[in-house]
């Protein structure tokens, strides 16, 4: 797999497609992270291979049970910290892009501190 952040980003998009639209295809995903179809179909081997997915008879990508644990984790610290961001004043379009780069980095211990503020 490339990065562990890479294989996070990935999962947290396939989690939300599929909640929104009720499906996910690599197609999807490529459009939602702006990534090439080329290197989608990578990825999605690498985390079919890894077994964090699995791909259906109509191409549908779904989560394992490990894949969607590991989404799940990153979408409610991406959450969590968008809605902390803007509560410091941070405009929401902002606190989403640097949402996106502390969920993977932040230690568990500041996330749980942050967690209980906003709540």
């Amino acid at each position: 797999m490339e990065t562990y952040e890479s294989r996070e980003d990935y999962l947290e998009a396939i989690l939300i497609i599929s909640k929104r639209q009720g499906y996910c295809r690599s197609i999807d995903v490529s459009i939602e992270l702006s990534y090439s179809k080329p290197s989608v179909s990578i990825a999605m081997k690498k985390l079919k291979d890894h077994g964090y997915i699995l791909i259906d008879e109509k191409n549908h990508i779904i989560l394992t049970d490990i894949g969607e644990e590991i989404a799940k984790r990153i979408y409610d610290r991406h959450l969590t910290l968008t809605k902390y961001l803007m509560s410091i004043g941070v405009s929401e379009e902002t606190a989403k892009t640097d949402a996106c780069k502390i969920e993977h980095d932040l230690s568990e211990e500041s996330y749980n501190v942050i967690k209980k503020l906003i709540k």
